[in-house]
């Protein structure tokens, strides 16, 4: 039954944003701040798509249904709407959902699926709520720090910064597509509240590692059991540089070749802080920890917790760090900081006059790290990138484990290339 002008002019605003169908896919989409704005649905070469008229009352009711008819003959002569606003849409331009919705179908296809995922919930959360049914053409940078300001607010200030960074890309895009002038984010540099300076997860003097490790083999809890898969499991962490998360996980699954020349645990995307699967290689001495939990744990986690087909316990490793008398000195997650040093510290002679290089390349370290990448570029690599060097890079931070030496940078005197 078509909208009548009552139902249109009593529609109140509720918590959540409702539609009030007048048929032939036009509706008045009521949003929860009061705004009414005249959307129509309609299939185009088999894709649903959205087109915006305006708001009413503005735009009453017979204009709205006009603009439907214009759009419903575009459609019969094969032609899209959307591409051909200027006969639909006319003074009332597009709103920021509309242009956000073609630049994201734009550049999802070169995305990680779960990266193009996140950036369309941001959206959806931070952005569109504040400013998604404003005409992009009237959006200033006061109505963009509005919104910035209300995520600052709950103390996400990383999150604000995406957003800003979300909100500019899409009227560059406008800007190419020729739906806005200017970009009111670039108006905004100073604006932003700063980050708090980083607070590094705790972590001790490479030189201390030998003592660290005869500590842990001597390690005990309630029950001999318990006390090996603690230790174990706090020494594969140190050996893999992997995160907390992913390690009390891990399945026996996703461990690969163990027996063979190449011996490597494959985690899957979903456990992943970048949503995309990890390889890492594995040392001698971590696939010996790996084959005897296999053998040795019941259920199908590496690292079981109280009870067979239930993982290690969230504290049970950082616990073991109180217990040796780390506490505020190491945390598990820290680990990853002190194989980053030692490995970045790696120098090798070369060449003659002798100078000194980088033994092991930024991108192995960050790449084994799970890292997100940059820029584009080494963005696309997939995750068996570097496994070769990546895997001897480990090997050595396993043999360093058992007593090596470092080549300390600060020290070397000679210049790194």
């Amino acid at each position: 039954m078509p909208l009548t002008e009552t139902q249109a002019r009593n529609s109140k605003p509720s918590d959540r944003a409702y539609k009030l169908a007048d048929g032939e896919g036009l509706f008045l989409f009521v949003q929860p701040n009061g705004s009414k704005l005249w959307r129509m649905k309609y299939r185009f070469a088999g894709k649903e798509k959205l087109l915006s008229f305006g708001a009413y009352p503005d735009l009453g009711i017979a204009a709205a249904r006009a603009k439907r008819t214009a759009a419903k003959a575009l459609l019969a002569e094969g032609k899209d709407p959307m591409k051909s606003k200027g006969e639909v849409i006319s003074q009332e331009g597009a709103t920021f959902f509309d242009v956000a919705k073609r630049w994201h179908e734009n550049r999802k296809s070169a995305l990680n699926a779960a990266h193009a995922e996140r950036v369309w919930s941001r959206m959806e959360r931070d952005v569109f709520p504040a400013i998604g049914e404003k005409l992009v053409h009237e959006i200033t940078a006061p109505d963009v720090l509005a919104m910035i300001r209300k995520i600052e607010a709950r103390g996400a200030l990383d999150i604000s910064r995406r957003a800003k960074q979300g909100v500019g890309q899409v009227f560059q895009f406008a800007i190419a597509c020729g739906l806005a002038s200017n970009d009111p984010t670039t108006h905004l540099r100073g604006a932003l509240k700063p980050r708090p300076r980083v607070k590094h997860m705790s972590r001790l003097p490479l030189s201390e590692l030998p003592a660290f490790i005869e500590k842990l083999h001597a390690y005990q809890e309630e029950g001999e059991r318990r006390s090996s898969i603690t230790r174990d499991a706090v020494l594969f962490a140190l050996l893999t540089w992997v995160r907390t998360k992913e390690l009390r996980f891990a399945a026996k699954s996703e461990f690969e070749d163990l027996g063979g020349k190449s011996p490597v645990w494959r985690i899957p995307a979903e456990r992943m802080k970048m949503g995309r699967e990890h390889l890492v290689p594995l040392s001698q001495q971590a696939t010996h920890i790996a084959k005897s939990m296999i053998a040795a744990a019941p259920g199908e986690f590496l690292f079981p917790g109280n009870g067979p087909n239930k993982p290690l316990s969230e504290n049970t490793m950082i616990y073991a760090l109180y217990r040796l008398g780390y506490h505020s000195r190491q945390t598990v997650h820290g680990f990853r900081g002190l194989a980053s040093t030692w490995a970045n510290e790696q120098l090798v002679e070369f060449g003659k006059p002798p100078m000194w290089i980088r033994k092991y390349h930024e991108d192995w370290v960050e790449l084994q790290l799970a890292h997100s990448e940059k820029n584009d570029v080494r963005g696309a690599y997939n995750a068996a990138e570097y496994l070769a060097p990546r895997r001897r890079m480990m090997q050595d931070w396993a043999d360093y484990l058992s007593g090596g030496k470092v080549i300390d940078i600060k020290k070397a005197g000679k210049r790194a290339a």
